[in-house]
This record gives C-alpha cells, structure tokens and sequence, in this order.
C-alpha cells in the first residue's frame, strides 16, 4: 500500500489527503497550526463572515427606503467577533472529521523533508519525529507578503490575519495594497464606520482583473465613501501613541494620511523557506516551487499544490490540484488545467471573471468581441441595488465564449455559469438557447449574448 505524507492542512492540503486516502493510500498530514489553513482560519471564512455581518448592518441602515421603520442601536463588535469565530471553528471540525472519517492520520509540528522520502517534524515542545513515506505532496501554502517601508513594523500595522481580529473598530484605517484582501477588508471596516483610505501603487485597483470593471468598481467604493488613490507609492510611516502618519506619494505630491490602523494588504509570498526544499534539490525560484503538469516537482515522488507554487493563489485553485496531485502520487498520470479559474471579489457590488479578458485577447491576437448587459435593464439587480453593475462577454469569432466579467449582485455565484461555458466550449447561441429563469440576475448572461449576436432584447 503506498504510503503518502501531506505537508500543510489548507484548502490543498487537507482535499489532497481525503483525495489520497479515497484512492487507497496510507496518508499523514502534517500540519503545524490549525487544519484548514489560511482559508478556513484567517482568509477566506472569517473575511466573508464579517463582510456579510457589514452589510446585514448596512442593510438595516437602509431599511427605511423600503418603508421599513427600524429602531437601530448600533452594533456590539465582540459579537459580531464571536459569530465569526463560531463559523470558522465548525468548518475546522468538519474538515478534522472528514480527515479522520476517511481514515488520516493528522501530525501538528513543523515539517523539514530530510530526502525525498523523509521528513523531521517538530512539535510545539521541540520534539522531533521522523517519518517516512512513498510520496510527498507539499501544500504549505503563503505569508503575507511585508515590503521594505520605514516604519511599517509598529504596532499600528497589521497584516490581514490580524486585522480579522480587531479587539474593537478603528476610527479610521489605511488601507496599503488595493487587491482583493485590501478591498475586501476595506468594506468590511467601512460597512462598520471606519473612515477607510486604499493607497494602490499601481494605475488601477485590482491590477490583474478586468481594467474597465475594475475602474467602475472603485467609482462605485468611491461614492460609498471609501477614499481610494492609484498610483499612489507609499514612502514612509510615522507612529506615535495614537495614529500612525502614512507619507504617500501621489501624481508627484506628497500627502500624509493619519489612521489609527495601516493594514498591510500588498500580496502573498509562498511559505516554503523552512522546508529545506533546495537542499534535497527541489527546484524553487525566489520562494516558489517550480513543478510540472502533473505537479510533480524536480524530485520524483514528491508534488506541490496551492499557493506555495507561486502561481494562482485561490484556495479553489489549491484543491484542484490537491485531487490532480494525490491522484498521481497513488498512480495516476492526471494533467492540471489552469485555463479555467474564476476569480471573485466580495465587495459591494461584487466582482467576479472567468477566462480571458479583453485586454488578454487582445495581447494573443485573437479575432473576439466585447459585448456587455447593463444591470439597470436587469429586474432583479434593480431591487436589489439599484441596477449598479454590468455583465461582459467576450465571444471569439465563431460564437465560442472566451471569458466573462461580471460587476453587480451575486456575482461570484453566477459567475459559474460562464466557467462551465468555456470548459464545455459553449458558444453565445449556447447561452441563448439556454433558459434562463425571471426575475434572476443570471439572466443577463443571456441577455449578453443576445448583444453578441445583435439581436438584444432588453437593451438597444
């Protein structure tokens, strides 16, 4: 029986082990903090728990536009806290019981592989445990990424781990990184009152996403009242006991924003340097493991998934290759496609693609069309925010659908549709011929592609 040793409980981890474990394998997981990883611990849960408790909050705010008359009494912080730390801990033990249902063994300490076929793990009280197995698979995942600015290590900075566990709601945040994890977490403390200012170095927020949406998106965050500058290098931080003063260079003027949190939101970098990969003669380039199609590294036996590849890093990118990589350790010769991965944006309105984007085609030459549904033609989208937003297609010469992106309600749940489109290799006919319930936001998919065959209905 081949035996397989896991390194790292996330979302690539912990689907690799039950993977391996289903197809026969004696399977170890070594995990050194808590199963389930960034995602379930401090990423993916906990953001979207106290992003949906900031709009129920908002909501409420609202409910008079809709005739309903509500006494609102503000919000206890500790609680809304406690609901999330409640949802993250019954998804961990779920997690920990689909491990020990599908018969896994769960190691906590810190891995280093020794060889190709043994690994020292180190347990919170030092002790060193060495075991052996017939392939590896390493999924330890990423860290926050800390760039070189003076002054950014003081107790006002705070990466996103921490700043999922304020003790209470700041007045006012500087927000350092205009990515999914600045916006995100940019909303959530604006949903709750805090005064929020997103400094993106780069021309536009969320740099590698649609640019046309992704500029509607900020007018949209900016009416809301979060401040947002592109473009905008930070220089320097200052800290005394209350504020930290964030220097900021914008369009060759320096501007100082004072805030009582900077969170540090500038990306993720692989967490592998403990692993002793390159002593073993694992290939890495600058913290990134390097691997092939079948995620087996430059060692045979041993495969890496999810974030520590440098690559995608989306938890549900991690567990696809978690399956492809368990499937080959127990010895299958399953390739991983990445051509298909939806990415998904949780603000308000939400933001979410699949495939390519138009600048994409346009870099490959491709012969395509840009064709786009506004949410204000679209029933649904008018009731539940007023219409903001805009589904977008891009359709290659003969019909077939090459990418979607979607600004508006329920985005990143609709977002499936076109993911499956283009993994089937539907065209806009497809979608047309497909019907589509009423009154849903989905539809404007097909109403989209009605645009791309100049027969729209609902639009001119």
């Amino acid at each position: 029986m081949t035996t397989v040793v896991v390194i790292g409980g996330g979302p690539g981890g912990y689907v690799a082990a039950i993977r391996a474990a289903q197809l026969g394998g004696t399977v170890t997981l070594v995990e050194k903090e808590k199963i389930g990883g960034t995602c379930l611990n401090v990423g993916c849960i906990p953001t979207k728990a106290l992003l949906h408790a900031g709009e129920f909050f908002e909501d409420i705010q609202q409910a008079s536009s809709y005739g309903i008359n509500l006494e609102l009494q503000g919000y206890d912080w500790s609680l809304t806290q406690a609901k999330k730390d409640k949802t993250v801990a019954g998804l961990t033990r779920g997690v920990a019981a689909l491990l020990k249902a599908n018969g896994v063994t769960v190691i906590y300490g810190n891995a280093r592989l020794l060889s190709g076929r043994t690994i020292s793990v180190t347990n919170a009280s030092g002790m060193d445990t060495v075991i052996s197995a017939d392939k590896v698979i390493i999924a330890v995942g990423s860290v926050a990424y800390i760039p070189p600015i003076p002054g950014l290590i003081s107790p006002h900075c705070v990466t996103s781990t921490e700043a999922l566990s304020l003790s209470t709601v700041p007045k006012t945040m500087v927000i350092i990184g205009g990515g999914v994890i600045g916006l995100e977490l940019g909303s959530v403390y604006h949903n709750f009152g805090t005064t929020v200012t997103i400094v993106e170095a780069l021309p536009q927020i969320l740099p590698s996403m649609d640019s046309e949406l992704g500029e509607m998106l900020q007018q949209m965050l900016q009416r809301n009242g979060i401040e947002i500058y592109t473009g905008a290098k930070v220089i320097s931080i200052g800290n005394n006991a209350d504020v930290a003063a964030v220097e900021v260079e914008v369009c060759n003027e320096k501007r100082t924003f004072e805030a009582e949190v900077v969170l540090v939101a500038t990306g993720r970098r692989p967490n592998t340097q403990s692993l002793g990969l390159e002593d073993i003669g694992v290939e890495v380039e600058n913290g990134s493991i390097k691997v092939n199609t079948f995620l087996e590294t430059t060692i045979k036996g041993i495969y890496a998934v999810g974030d520590c590849l440098g690559q995608v890093m989306l938890a549900h990118v991690a567990s696809a290759q978690g399956e492809v990589a368990a499937t080959n350790a127990l010895g299958g010769a399953e390739k991983y496609e990445n051509a298909v991965i939806p990415s998904c944006v949780y603000t308000n309105p939400e933001f979410a693609e699949v495939g390519l984007t138009e600048s994409h085609a346009k870099e490959l030459g491709l012969d395509y069309s840009v064709d786009k549904f506004p949410l204000y033609a679209n029933g649904k989208a008018l009731i539940m925010n007023g219409g903001k937003g805009v589904v977008k297609l891009i359709t290659n010469s003969d019909g077939s659908l090459l990418g979607s992106q979607i600004l508006g309600p329920s985005a990143t749940e609709i977002i499936g549709e076109c993911a499956l489109a283009i993994k089937m290799g539907a065209t806009a006919g497809d979608l047309i011929r497909t019907i589509h319930a009423h009154p849903t936001i989905y539809e404007a998919i097909r109403e989209a592609a009605l645009v791309s065959e100049h027969r729209p209905i609902h639009t001119l």
